[in-house]
């Protein structure tokens, strides 16, 4: 049976890629201040760091809201070439920069995501998909940049005979800037995860916690989630 849903009701009804990380955690979050109906939705694409799925089946569940995790890992031979996704490659550690990171880039993932998460919306009656591209990301990841993001919602517009659109609002913000903004909302950022490794607890190493740690530093408040031994 098709689910169909009036104008009205598209309006207040939003697709959440929910990785379960701090950025797309503000994100649902800004859509549940909004009044909005929520849907979450998290993929199993083959990532080392798949503990993030766990944390966000959490929240979702102690926050009432309808959540999926949809299983892509057939594609995983198509997007293996990268540190995320091939166990056997070292993990880049580090700042965030070109020189060192560009390893951790999965191809085209927000393409996939998004299409898949438009899809979602369609399905449901659901006028918007949200989701956590920052400013921060915008040197290494293609995928995160405001050209994408404007791309790929002029498509969502026209891809289906319900337009969809595509909701980024932290396109331009930095992550200490995500995080003033949720800590102002009251969040709990205990109730995310970060790390690209993925081990019972965060490297502290890698480039995506160094951004995390950086931005509570940049609050002046301590970071709740556990780091291992010897990480400031």
């Amino acid at each position: 049976m098709t689910l169909s849903a009036s104008p009205m009701a598209a309006d207040r009804r939003t697709v959440v890629i929910y990785s379960g990380g701090m950025d797309s955690y503000t994100v649902l979050h800004r859509a549940l201040r909004e009044g909005l109906d929520v849907h979450a939705l998290s993929f199993d694409y083959g990532q080392r760091h798949a503990r993030e799925l766990e944390v966000a089946e959490r929240v979702c569940r102690e926050l009432g809201v309808p959540h999926q995790v949809v299983d892509i890992r057939a594609i995983h031979g198509l997007i293996d070439n990268s540190a995320l996704t091939d166990a056997s490659r070292a993990m880049p550690e580090g700042d965030y920069g070109e020189e060192n990171l560009s390893a951790t880039v999965v191809p085209n993932r927000n393409m996939i995501l998004l299409a898949l998460a438009i899809a979602k919306a369609v399905n449901i009656g659901a006028g918007r998909v949200d989701y956590g591209a920052h400013g921060g990301d915008h040197v290494l990841y293609p995928d995160c940049r405001p050209e994408f993001v404007e791309a790929m919602n002029a498509v969502a517009g026209i891809a289906n005979f319900e337009a969809v659109e595509i909701h980024a609002p932290y396109l331009r913000a930095t992550k200490a800037q995500i995080l003033a903004d949720g800590l102002a909302m009251g969040l709990d950022y205990g109730k995310t995860w970060t790390c690209y490794v993925g081990e019972r607890l965060a490297c502290g190493r890698c480039g995506s916690c160094r951004e995390r740690l950086a931005a509570f530093a940049a609050q002046g408040v301590s970071d709740p989630i556990a780091y291992a031994e010897g990480v400031a």
